[in-house]
Protein backbone atom coordinates (compact mmCIF):
# COMPACT_ATOMS: atom_id res chain seq x y z
CA UNK A 1 0.00 0.00 0.00
CA UNK A 2 3.38 2.42 0.97
CA UNK A 3 4.78 1.33 -2.82
CA UNK A 4 0.64 2.46 -4.31
CA UNK A 5 0.30 5.54 -2.37
CA UNK A 6 4.18 6.89 -2.94
CA UNK A 7 3.68 6.22 -6.73
CA UNK A 8 0.16 7.88 -7.03
CA UNK A 9 1.82 11.14 -5.19
CA UNK A 10 4.71 10.96 -7.40
CA UNK A 11 2.91 11.25 -10.12
CA UNK A 12 0.38 13.35 -9.11
CA UNK A 13 3.32 15.84 -8.31
CA UNK A 14 3.33 16.32 -12.53
CA UNK A 15 -0.43 16.95 -12.99
CA UNK A 16 -3.01 14.99 -10.34
CA UNK A 17 -5.57 15.53 -13.13
CA UNK A 18 -4.01 12.51 -15.21
CA UNK A 19 -3.89 9.93 -12.00
CA UNK A 20 -7.44 9.00 -13.21
CA UNK A 21 -6.15 7.49 -16.29
CA UNK A 22 -3.64 5.25 -14.55
CA UNK A 23 -6.17 3.95 -11.90
CA UNK A 24 -9.26 3.44 -14.43
CA UNK A 25 -6.47 1.12 -16.91
CA UNK A 26 -5.21 -0.44 -13.63
CA UNK A 27 -8.63 -1.23 -12.40
CA UNK A 28 -9.83 -2.63 -16.23
CA UNK A 29 -6.81 -5.14 -16.43
CA UNK A 30 -7.21 -6.36 -12.92
CA UNK A 31 -10.77 -6.81 -13.73
CA UNK A 32 -9.99 -8.31 -16.81
CA UNK A 33 -6.93 -10.46 -15.56
CA UNK A 34 -9.62 -11.60 -12.89
CA UNK A 35 -12.44 -12.61 -15.19
CA UNK A 36 -9.80 -14.18 -17.51
CA UNK A 37 -9.35 -16.87 -14.92
CA UNK A 38 -11.99 -18.60 -15.04
CA UNK A 39 -12.96 -18.11 -18.37
CA UNK A 40 -12.95 -21.07 -20.18
CA UNK A 41 -15.51 -19.96 -23.27
CA UNK A 42 -12.79 -18.97 -26.33
CA UNK A 43 -14.94 -16.05 -27.41
CA UNK A 44 -15.07 -14.40 -24.31
CA UNK A 45 -11.99 -14.50 -23.27
CA UNK A 46 -11.06 -12.39 -27.02
CA UNK A 47 -13.67 -10.43 -25.85
CA UNK A 48 -12.37 -9.34 -22.62
CA UNK A 49 -8.62 -9.12 -24.35
CA UNK A 50 -10.40 -7.00 -26.49
CA UNK A 51 -11.88 -4.74 -23.88
CA UNK A 52 -8.56 -4.22 -22.27
CA UNK A 53 -6.60 -3.69 -25.78
CA UNK A 54 -9.29 -1.02 -26.50
CA UNK A 55 -9.05 1.10 -23.37
CA UNK A 56 -5.78 1.04 -23.27
CA UNK A 57 -4.94 1.86 -26.60
CA UNK A 58 -7.95 3.93 -26.58
CA UNK A 59 -6.69 6.35 -24.18
CA UNK A 60 -3.06 6.34 -26.01
CA UNK A 61 -4.80 7.36 -29.44
CA UNK A 62 -6.94 10.13 -27.74
CA UNK A 63 -4.13 11.76 -25.98
CA UNK A 64 -1.47 11.23 -28.77
CA UNK A 65 -2.25 10.56 -32.09
CA UNK A 66 -5.86 12.50 -32.52
CA UNK A 67 -4.20 15.26 -33.88
CA UNK A 68 -1.82 13.56 -36.05
CA UNK A 69 -4.23 11.37 -37.37
CA UNK A 70 -7.16 13.87 -37.83
CA UNK A 71 -4.23 16.64 -39.51
CA UNK A 72 -3.03 14.07 -41.87
CA UNK A 73 -6.35 12.82 -43.46
CA UNK A 74 -7.15 16.91 -43.68
CA UNK A 75 -3.89 17.07 -45.12
CA UNK A 76 -4.35 14.45 -47.87
CA UNK A 77 -8.83 15.53 -47.81
CA UNK A 78 -8.57 19.33 -47.99
CA UNK A 79 -12.55 19.23 -48.32
CA UNK A 80 -13.10 17.29 -45.39
CA UNK A 81 -12.62 19.00 -42.46
CA UNK A 82 -15.65 21.37 -43.97
CA UNK A 83 -17.73 17.77 -44.22
CA UNK A 84 -16.97 16.28 -40.98
CA UNK A 85 -16.36 19.73 -38.87
CA UNK A 86 -14.00 17.96 -36.36
CA UNK A 87 -11.39 19.82 -35.44
CA UNK A 88 -7.49 19.57 -33.67
CA UNK A 89 -7.46 20.40 -30.11
CA UNK A 90 -5.09 21.61 -27.63
CA UNK A 91 -4.25 18.48 -25.57
CA UNK A 92 -1.69 17.90 -22.30
CA UNK A 93 0.13 14.29 -23.17
CA UNK A 94 -0.17 12.82 -19.55
CA UNK A 95 3.56 11.72 -19.13
CA UNK A 96 4.40 8.00 -18.98
CA UNK A 97 1.05 7.42 -20.75
CA UNK A 98 3.36 4.87 -23.35
CA UNK A 99 5.10 3.04 -20.49
CA UNK A 100 2.51 2.02 -18.26
CA UNK A 101 -0.23 1.54 -21.14
CA UNK A 102 2.37 -1.28 -22.64
CA UNK A 103 3.18 -2.27 -19.23
CA UNK A 104 -0.49 -3.38 -17.97
CA UNK A 105 -1.33 -4.53 -21.32
CA UNK A 106 1.47 -7.05 -21.29
CA UNK A 107 -0.39 -8.24 -18.51
CA UNK A 108 -3.63 -9.03 -19.85
CA UNK A 109 -2.09 -10.47 -22.92
CA UNK A 110 0.08 -13.03 -20.90
CA UNK A 111 -3.30 -13.78 -18.60
CA UNK A 112 -5.11 -14.22 -21.54
CA UNK A 113 -2.14 -16.58 -23.19
CA UNK A 114 -2.11 -18.24 -20.00
CA UNK A 115 1.49 -17.23 -19.74
CA UNK A 116 0.92 -16.10 -16.12
CA UNK A 117 -1.78 -16.55 -13.53
CA UNK A 118 -3.44 -14.06 -12.84
CA UNK A 119 -3.34 -11.85 -9.38
CA UNK A 120 -6.37 -11.67 -6.90
CA UNK A 121 -4.86 -8.47 -4.82
CA UNK A 122 -5.84 -5.56 -6.23
CA UNK A 123 -3.01 -3.59 -4.25
CA UNK A 124 0.15 -5.41 -5.78
CA UNK A 125 -1.38 -5.00 -9.18
CA UNK A 126 -1.94 -1.22 -8.55
CA UNK A 127 1.95 -1.18 -7.41
CA UNK A 128 2.79 -3.07 -10.07
CA UNK A 129 1.03 -0.85 -12.85
CA UNK A 130 2.21 3.10 -11.04
CA UNK A 131 5.63 1.43 -9.57
CA UNK A 132 7.01 5.13 -9.33
CA UNK A 133 10.65 4.56 -10.07
CA UNK A 134 10.04 2.78 -13.91
CA UNK A 135 6.68 4.58 -13.91
CA UNK A 136 7.08 7.90 -16.93
CA UNK A 137 9.77 6.14 -18.32
CA UNK A 138 10.65 2.49 -18.30
CA UNK A 139 11.74 0.22 -18.38
CA UNK A 140 8.43 -1.55 -19.38
CA UNK A 141 8.58 -4.38 -16.77
CA UNK A 142 6.24 -7.53 -17.55
CA UNK A 143 4.35 -8.72 -15.00
CA UNK A 144 6.07 -12.37 -14.59
CA UNK A 145 9.15 -10.11 -13.67
CA UNK A 146 7.62 -7.70 -11.16
CA UNK A 147 4.40 -8.77 -10.17
CA UNK A 148 5.34 -11.40 -7.76
CA UNK A 149 8.32 -9.35 -5.85
CA UNK A 150 5.82 -7.29 -4.23
CA UNK A 151 4.63 -10.55 -2.68
CA UNK A 152 8.29 -11.24 -1.28
CA UNK A 153 9.39 -10.08 2.07
CA UNK A 154 11.49 -7.30 1.88
CA UNK A 155 14.78 -7.17 4.19
CA UNK A 156 17.89 -4.43 4.19
CA UNK A 157 20.73 -5.72 2.21
CA UNK A 158 24.03 -3.50 2.41
CA UNK A 159 24.90 -4.96 -1.13
CA UNK A 160 22.21 -4.10 -2.82
CA UNK A 161 21.86 -0.32 -1.54
CA UNK A 162 25.22 -0.21 -2.59
CA UNK A 163 24.89 -1.44 -5.75
CA UNK A 164 21.77 0.33 -6.51
CA UNK A 165 23.47 3.94 -5.36
CA UNK A 166 26.53 3.09 -7.78
CA UNK A 167 24.27 2.54 -10.68
CA UNK A 168 21.98 5.70 -9.90
CA UNK A 169 24.96 7.76 -10.10
CA UNK A 170 26.43 6.48 -12.80
CA UNK A 171 22.54 7.33 -14.46
CA UNK A 172 23.37 11.17 -12.88
CA UNK A 173 26.43 11.49 -14.60
CA UNK A 174 25.58 10.41 -18.08
CA UNK A 175 22.39 12.48 -17.94
CA UNK A 176 23.29 15.64 -16.14
CA UNK A 177 27.23 15.81 -17.71
CA UNK A 178 27.01 13.90 -20.87
CA UNK A 179 23.48 14.67 -21.92
CA UNK A 180 22.86 17.88 -20.54
CA UNK A 181 25.99 19.34 -21.81
CA UNK A 182 25.16 17.73 -25.61
CA UNK A 183 22.11 19.23 -24.92
CA UNK A 184 23.11 22.78 -25.58
CA UNK A 185 25.29 22.10 -28.89
CA UNK A 186 22.61 19.73 -29.95
CA UNK A 187 19.94 22.21 -29.47
CA UNK A 188 21.81 25.06 -31.08
CA UNK A 189 22.74 23.47 -34.38
CA UNK A 190 19.35 21.81 -34.83
CA UNK A 191 17.73 24.99 -33.82
CA UNK A 192 19.99 26.93 -36.76
CA UNK A 193 20.87 24.38 -39.28
CA UNK A 194 19.81 26.92 -41.99
CA UNK A 195 23.43 28.50 -40.95
CA UNK A 196 25.62 26.12 -40.02
CA UNK A 197 28.39 24.05 -42.74
CA UNK A 198 28.17 20.71 -42.91
CA UNK A 199 30.92 19.35 -40.61
CA UNK A 200 29.18 21.70 -37.73
CA UNK A 201 25.68 19.43 -38.58
CA UNK A 202 27.65 16.16 -38.50
CA UNK A 203 28.84 17.25 -34.76
CA UNK A 204 25.05 18.18 -34.19
CA UNK A 205 24.10 15.15 -35.09
CA UNK A 206 27.22 13.49 -33.16
CA UNK A 207 25.98 15.46 -30.32
CA UNK A 208 22.53 14.64 -30.01
CA UNK A 209 23.26 10.87 -30.17
CA UNK A 210 24.81 10.83 -27.03
CA UNK A 211 22.08 13.26 -25.25
CA UNK A 212 19.53 10.82 -26.17
CA UNK A 213 21.80 8.18 -24.89
CA UNK A 214 22.62 10.04 -21.83
CA UNK A 215 19.46 10.99 -21.17
CA UNK A 216 17.37 8.03 -22.00
CA UNK A 217 20.09 4.91 -20.45
CA UNK A 218 20.56 7.48 -17.59
CA UNK A 219 16.94 7.44 -16.43
CA UNK A 220 16.71 4.02 -16.63
CA UNK A 221 20.32 3.46 -14.44
CA UNK A 222 18.59 6.17 -12.24
CA UNK A 223 14.90 3.91 -12.08
CA UNK A 224 16.68 0.25 -11.91
CA UNK A 225 19.25 1.50 -8.85
CA UNK A 226 16.39 3.30 -7.18
CA UNK A 227 14.33 -0.25 -7.76
CA UNK A 228 17.34 -1.94 -6.03
CA UNK A 229 17.41 0.00 -3.05
CA UNK A 230 13.80 -0.91 -2.04
CA UNK A 231 14.75 -4.69 -2.83
CA UNK A 232 13.73 -4.90 -7.17
CA UNK A 233 15.43 -5.97 -9.38
CA UNK A 234 14.03 -4.50 -12.81
CA UNK A 235 15.47 -5.61 -16.39
CA UNK A 236 18.59 -4.17 -18.34
CA UNK A 237 17.18 -1.66 -20.33
CA UNK A 238 20.46 -1.10 -22.43
CA UNK A 239 23.50 -2.96 -22.89
CA UNK A 240 26.38 -0.36 -24.52
CA UNK A 241 24.25 0.36 -27.73
CA UNK A 242 27.03 2.19 -29.24
CA UNK A 243 29.19 -0.41 -29.73
CA UNK A 244 27.39 -2.47 -31.71
CA UNK A 245 28.58 -4.21 -34.66
CA UNK A 246 25.34 -4.28 -36.35
CA UNK A 247 22.02 -3.06 -36.47
CA UNK A 248 20.50 -5.78 -35.26
CA UNK A 249 21.96 -6.46 -32.12
CA UNK A 250 22.11 -2.38 -31.81
CA UNK A 251 18.07 -3.37 -31.18
CA UNK A 252 19.30 -6.19 -29.44
CA UNK A 253 20.83 -3.71 -26.65
CA UNK A 254 19.08 0.02 -27.55
CA UNK A 255 15.81 0.47 -24.95
CA UNK A 256 15.51 -3.20 -24.12
CA UNK A 257 12.15 -3.30 -22.76
CA UNK A 258 10.23 -1.88 -25.35
CA UNK A 259 12.05 -4.12 -28.68
CA UNK A 260 11.46 -7.14 -26.49
CA UNK A 261 7.78 -6.17 -25.87
CA UNK A 262 7.28 -5.59 -29.95
CA UNK A 263 9.02 -8.51 -30.51
CA UNK A 264 6.95 -10.75 -28.03
CA UNK A 265 3.11 -9.17 -28.56
CA UNK A 266 3.80 -8.32 -32.31
CA UNK A 267 6.16 -9.48 -34.25
CA UNK A 268 6.32 -12.94 -33.14
CA UNK A 269 2.16 -13.27 -33.36
CA UNK A 270 2.18 -11.53 -37.14
CA UNK A 271 4.52 -14.31 -38.17
CA UNK A 272 8.09 -13.47 -37.33
CA UNK A 273 11.09 -13.81 -39.62
CA UNK A 274 8.68 -16.80 -40.51
CA UNK A 275 7.55 -17.37 -44.16
CA UNK A 276 8.51 -16.02 -47.29
CA UNK A 277 10.52 -13.38 -48.06
CA UNK A 278 7.53 -10.97 -49.06
CA UNK A 279 6.44 -11.74 -45.57
CA UNK A 280 9.85 -11.28 -43.74
CA UNK A 281 10.10 -8.02 -45.43
CA UNK A 282 6.38 -6.91 -44.34
CA UNK A 283 7.26 -7.52 -41.00
CA UNK A 284 10.03 -6.39 -40.23
CA UNK A 285 8.83 -2.97 -41.38
CA UNK A 286 5.65 -3.45 -39.42
CA UNK A 287 7.72 -3.94 -36.31
CA UNK A 288 9.91 -0.93 -36.59
CA UNK A 289 7.55 1.90 -38.03
CA UNK A 290 4.80 0.93 -35.68
CA UNK A 291 8.24 1.35 -32.78
CA UNK A 292 8.59 4.66 -34.32
CA UNK A 293 5.21 5.27 -34.31
CA UNK A 294 5.16 4.48 -30.65
CA UNK A 295 7.83 7.36 -30.10
CA UNK A 296 5.83 10.26 -31.21
CA UNK A 297 2.85 11.57 -33.74
CA UNK A 298 4.84 13.04 -36.00
CA UNK A 299 5.96 11.51 -39.57
CA UNK A 300 9.55 12.17 -38.52
CA UNK A 301 9.54 9.10 -36.14
CA UNK A 302 7.76 7.13 -38.74
CA UNK A 303 10.68 7.66 -40.97
CA UNK A 304 13.39 6.67 -38.42
CA UNK A 305 11.33 2.91 -37.60
CA UNK A 306 11.67 2.66 -41.63
CA UNK A 307 15.40 4.12 -41.53
CA UNK A 308 16.32 0.92 -39.14
CA UNK A 309 14.00 -1.22 -40.85
CA UNK A 310 16.20 -0.81 -44.12
CA UNK A 311 18.89 -1.11 -42.18
CA UNK A 312 18.22 -4.07 -40.80
CA UNK A 313 16.50 -6.11 -43.55
CA UNK A 314 19.76 -6.95 -45.28
CA UNK A 315 20.86 -9.25 -42.05
CA UNK A 316 17.57 -10.62 -41.88
CA UNK A 317 17.13 -11.60 -45.22
CA UNK A 318 21.24 -13.17 -45.67
CA UNK A 319 20.38 -15.30 -41.96
CA UNK A 320 23.44 -13.11 -40.28
CA UNK A 321 21.09 -11.18 -37.65
CA UNK A 322 22.25 -13.11 -35.51
CA UNK A 323 25.75 -13.43 -35.73
CA UNK A 324 27.22 -10.59 -33.23
CA UNK A 325 25.04 -12.54 -29.68
CA UNK A 326 28.43 -12.00 -27.33
CA UNK A 327 30.10 -8.60 -26.64
CA UNK A 328 32.17 -7.03 -28.29
CA UNK A 329 35.84 -7.90 -27.78
CA UNK A 330 35.21 -10.52 -25.35
CA UNK A 331 37.87 -11.62 -23.13
CA UNK A 332 40.08 -8.75 -24.83
CA UNK A 333 40.58 -4.96 -23.52
CA UNK A 334 40.68 -4.13 -27.70
CA UNK A 335 38.11 -4.74 -30.84
CA UNK A 336 39.89 -6.47 -33.78
CA UNK A 337 39.97 -3.69 -37.12
CA UNK A 338 37.12 -5.65 -38.41
CA UNK A 339 35.30 -5.24 -34.98
CA UNK A 340 36.04 -1.57 -35.02
CA UNK A 341 34.71 -0.99 -38.55
CA UNK A 342 31.39 -2.91 -38.01
CA UNK A 343 30.94 -0.77 -35.47
CA UNK A 344 32.09 2.44 -37.50
CA UNK A 345 29.86 1.85 -39.70
CA UNK A 346 26.96 0.63 -37.30
CA UNK A 347 27.14 4.09 -35.04
CA UNK A 348 27.04 6.24 -38.42
CA UNK A 349 23.74 4.65 -39.68
CA UNK A 350 21.73 5.40 -36.22
CA UNK A 351 23.56 9.27 -36.02
CA UNK A 352 22.07 9.47 -39.43
CA UNK A 353 18.79 8.11 -38.39
CA UNK A 354 19.05 10.04 -35.24
CA UNK A 355 18.88 13.03 -37.57
CA UNK A 356 15.05 12.47 -38.47
CA UNK A 357 14.02 11.59 -35.08
CA UNK A 358 15.36 14.64 -33.64
CA UNK A 359 13.94 17.14 -36.63
CA UNK A 360 11.22 18.90 -36.08
CA UNK A 361 9.62 17.67 -39.60
CA UNK A 362 10.47 16.11 -42.78
CA UNK A 363 11.60 19.28 -44.34
CA UNK A 364 13.63 20.17 -41.56
CA UNK A 365 15.20 16.32 -41.96
CA UNK A 366 15.98 16.62 -45.24
CA UNK A 367 16.95 20.36 -45.29
CA UNK A 368 19.74 18.74 -42.48
CA UNK A 369 20.80 16.09 -44.05
CA UNK A 370 21.19 18.58 -47.71
CA UNK A 371 23.48 20.93 -45.38
CA UNK A 372 25.90 18.56 -44.65
CA UNK A 373 26.40 17.25 -48.11
CA UNK A 374 26.44 20.64 -50.12
CA UNK A 375 27.60 22.99 -47.32
CA UNK A 376 30.14 25.38 -48.29
CA UNK A 377 33.69 25.89 -46.20
CA UNK A 378 32.53 22.10 -45.14
CA UNK A 379 35.95 21.91 -42.18
CA UNK A 380 34.76 25.56 -40.78
CA UNK A 381 33.83 23.58 -37.65
CA UNK A 382 32.79 26.02 -35.37
CA UNK A 383 30.88 29.34 -35.87
CA UNK A 384 32.99 32.39 -35.08
CA UNK A 385 29.85 34.15 -33.70
CA UNK A 386 29.88 31.13 -31.07
CA UNK A 387 32.99 33.07 -28.81
CA UNK A 388 35.72 31.64 -26.58
CA UNK A 389 33.57 30.75 -24.00
CA UNK A 390 31.14 28.13 -26.22
CA UNK A 391 34.52 26.73 -28.00
CA UNK A 392 35.68 25.57 -24.66
CA UNK A 393 32.32 24.40 -23.71
CA UNK A 394 32.01 22.33 -27.06
CA UNK A 395 35.57 20.91 -26.34
CA UNK A 396 34.42 19.78 -23.00
CA UNK A 397 31.33 17.93 -24.17
CA UNK A 398 33.07 16.03 -26.53
CA UNK A 399 35.47 15.37 -23.77
CA UNK A 400 32.86 14.00 -21.63
CA UNK A 401 31.41 11.80 -24.49
CA UNK A 402 34.96 10.34 -24.96
CA UNK A 403 34.93 9.53 -20.71
CA UNK A 404 31.82 7.92 -21.02
CA UNK A 405 33.28 5.73 -24.26
CA UNK A 406 36.08 4.80 -21.90
CA UNK A 407 34.50 4.06 -19.17
CA UNK A 408 31.92 1.85 -20.71
CA UNK A 409 33.81 0.30 -22.90
CA UNK A 410 35.76 -1.31 -20.01
CA UNK A 411 32.35 -1.98 -18.32
CA UNK A 412 30.46 -3.40 -20.86
CA UNK A 413 30.13 -7.11 -19.62
CA UNK A 414 28.56 -5.84 -16.58
CA UNK A 415 24.95 -4.46 -16.07
CA UNK A 416 26.08 -0.24 -15.94
CA UNK A 417 29.31 1.47 -16.78
CA UNK A 418 30.73 1.28 -13.07
CA UNK A 419 29.90 -1.80 -11.73
CA UNK A 420 33.10 -3.16 -12.01
CA UNK A 421 34.42 -0.68 -9.30
CA UNK A 422 32.62 -2.96 -7.55
CA UNK A 423 35.89 -5.17 -8.28
CA UNK A 424 38.75 -2.55 -6.73
CA UNK A 425 39.71 -4.41 -3.40
CA UNK A 426 40.52 -1.36 -1.19
CA UNK A 427 37.86 0.57 0.08
CA UNK A 428 39.15 3.70 0.38
CA UNK A 429 39.93 3.58 -3.32
CA UNK A 430 36.39 3.00 -4.33
CA UNK A 431 34.90 5.53 -2.29
CA UNK A 432 37.30 7.81 -3.65
CA UNK A 433 36.21 7.31 -7.06
CA UNK A 434 32.61 7.55 -5.67
CA UNK A 435 33.21 11.20 -4.52
CA UNK A 436 35.50 11.92 -7.85
CA UNK A 437 32.61 11.29 -9.88
CA UNK A 438 30.06 13.09 -7.42
CA UNK A 439 32.14 16.22 -7.07
CA UNK A 440 32.61 15.74 -11.14
CA UNK A 441 28.74 15.90 -11.30
CA UNK A 442 28.45 18.96 -9.25
CA UNK A 443 30.52 21.38 -11.23
CA UNK A 444 30.79 20.39 -14.28
CA UNK A 445 26.70 19.88 -14.70
CA UNK A 446 24.69 21.10 -17.76
CA UNK A 447 22.07 23.27 -17.82
CA UNK A 448 18.65 21.64 -17.10
CA UNK A 449 17.33 19.60 -19.19
CA UNK A 450 13.82 17.69 -19.58
CA UNK A 451 13.93 14.04 -19.84
CA UNK A 452 13.13 13.47 -23.56
CA UNK A 453 11.39 10.55 -23.53
CA UNK A 454 9.21 11.86 -20.43
CA UNK A 455 7.64 13.24 -24.17
CA UNK A 456 6.48 9.97 -24.73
Amino acid sequence: MLIVVASYVFYSWWDWRFLSLIVFSTIVDYTVGFKLKNEENQSKRKLLLWASIVVNLGFLGVFKYYNFFLDSLYHVIPGLQVVLGFNSIEIILPVGISFYTFQTLSYTIDVYKRKLEPTSDFIAFAAFVSFFPQLVAGPIERATNLLPQFFHKRTFNYAKFVDGMRQILWGLFKKIVVADNCAEFANQIFNNSAEMNGSTLIFGALFFAFQIYGDFSGYSDIAIGTSRLFGFNLMQNFAFPYFSRDIAEFWRRWHISLSTWFRDYLYIPIGGSRGGTLMKVRNTFIIFIVSGFWHGANWTFIIWGALNAIFFLPLLLTNNNRNNLRIVAQDRYLPTFKESFHMLITFALTVFAWVFFRAENLGHAFDYIKGILTSENFFNVIPTSWGGRLLSDFAFSLLNIVLLIVVEWFGRDKQYGIEFLFGIKYRIVRWSLYILLILYIIVFAGGSQDFIYFQF
